[in-house]
């Protein structure tokens, strides 16, 4: 990981980024896995990012990331796309 992590940083610089978007864009994209990761669920993603709620949602909205964006990426996909696990009982009846 350290070395992706090094080719990431020499791309950037090479590129021009500038430090404060590279670091805005680091932010956004970490804390948008940790969201997916966990659903969704602010609370659960703040736990386990080590901060309060609150100011999770507040660096969200600094970042332009929305939960409805979150969301969309985990969102269950229709019915009929969904696997079929078991069998299904069709005329079953006690009797």
């Amino acid at each position: 990981m350290r070395r992706e992590l090094d080719i990431l940083v020499t791309q950037m610089h090479s590129s021009g980024l500038r430090y404060e978007d590279a670091v805005r864009e680091f932010k956004k994209q970490y804390l948008r896995e940790v969201l997916v990761a966990n659903r969704g669920n602010q609370c659960k993603a703040a736990e386990e990012l080590g901060i309060h709620r609150n100011t999770l949602s507040r660096t969200m909205a600094e970042l332009g990331l929305s939960l409805a964006e979150v969301r969309a990426i985990v969102k269950r996909p229709p019915r009929s796309e969904r696997p079929v696990f078991g069998v299904v009982r069709q005329g079953y009846r006690q009797g």
